[in-house]
């Protein structure tokens, strides 16, 4: 059985390809399909597997992809993947609009509909300049529609999250197994020595709602460290001098920031997110925003809490309970609850449902 893994693009090691990664250990033989790749920011495991790009790679897409959205269907279209009897696209980007043969299996595995598209679409205009905001107008009715179209080929969908499930249905009108993402819980330990800073941490993008964090902790007086790229001016001057802003870093110091952060602050709707379940494996808890995949991780009172408004006053509510006791957790209990997401129990999950549909083709 020839196996091809799809994944929307492969430029840096974030959740997406964390879960490609499990894909490779499962099909170590398989090969990768991608519109464009920077194998130097790559893993080892991804890079052990042979990659092939879309033409975008040849025209500037390695650096400027994401402008490159309206090519992005006939660059999909173009990946010849007629050989492969089992084809796995990870979409979080237009992935799984490659075409295949009508006998092989296409399973996507969707971290979530293309939020530029759907439902983030006003987040994205607002923030977005003029000439983005008239190209979002020309092309985003096809788009959408192509989008929709190509949820028809595939065979079977899995969801990150039960949110994700949700969009999925409304959006693709279409059913969705939910196999929550792998934590590689041997990267991360508690540890003694905690400091007095706050984390927030991920891509600076406009759905993760980073200003009200700074906002909130710019009132308080309190110290925030912020890890990610994507913070222009306008952001870094709203910020007080307890704000720091860090650049992206190794897997290794982010390991090292999560155990020591006072607790992670996760302001935006998220359709999954790793991060917090990263913080409460290193023994840290989680004061997030009370919609999205964060509440089928967090444990209000537990292993963190859940704050149910999008706004600053809810971020200082928040600090203000946490600081007074409202989380009774031990870092030993975070450790416990983070194991069920676990990357044994992924892969096993994730092979026993496809050999389940690769059974009933046969």
């Amino acid at each position: 059985m020839k196996v091809a893994l799809v994944h929307y693009w492969l430029v840096g090691m974030r959740g997406g390809e964390k879960v490609l990664e499990s894909f490779c250990r499962l099909y170590p033989d398989a090969d990768i399909f991608t519109l464009v790749a920077e194998p130097a920011q790559l893993s080892e495991t991804l890079r052990r597997h042979r990659i092939t790009t879309s033409f975008l790679q040849h025209i500037g897409g390695r650096r400027h992809y994401q402008k490159m959205l309206p090519l992005m269907p006939y660059a999909l279209e173009s990946l010849d993947l007629t050989g492969y009897d089992l084809v796995i696209s990870s979409e979080a980007g237009p992935a799984k609009g490659v075409v295949t043969r009508p006998d092989s299996l296409h399973v996507c595995y969707c971290h979530s509909p293309l939020r530029y598209l759907w439902d983030l679409e006003p987040q994205y205009r607002a923030a977005s300049g003029p000439l983005t905001r008239l190209a979002m107008s020309l092309f985003g009715p096809g788009l959408r529609q192509w989008d929709v179209t190509t949820a028809a080929r595939v065979d079977a969908f899995i969801a990150n999250s039960a949110y994700v499930a949700q969009r999925i249905a409304k959006f693709y009108r279409r059913e969705a197994t939910v196999i929550h993402p792998p934590v590689d819980l041997a990267r991360f330990a508690p540890v003694e020595d905690i400091g007095e800073a706050y984390l927030c941490a991920g891509q600076i993008t406009p759905y993760k709602k980073i200003e009200l964090a700074i906002e909130a902790f710019t009132r308080m007086g309190r110290r925030l460290d912020i890890i990610g790229e994507g913070a222009d001016a306008a952001l870094r001057r709203r910020a007080g001098p307890g704000i720091r802003f860090l650049r992206p870093v190794s897997d290794a110091a982010m390991a090292h920031h999560l155990a020591r952060c006072r607790a992670l602050v996760f302001p935006g709707v998220e359709d999954f997110g790793i991060v917090p379940l990263e913080a409460m494996a290193s023994g840290r808890p989680v004061l997030a925003f009370g919609r999205g995949g964060a509440t089928e991780t967090v444990i209000d009172g537990k292993t963190g809490l859940l704050f149910h408004q999008q706004t600053a006053d809810a971020i200082i509510d928040a600090v203000q309970r946490f600081e007074a006791g409202a989380v009774d957790g031990s870092p030993e209990d975070y450790r416990a609850h983070v194991a069920g997401f676990g990357r044994e129990r992924f892969e096993s999950r994730i092979k026993s449902f496809i050999d389940e549909r690769l059974a009933g083709t046969r």
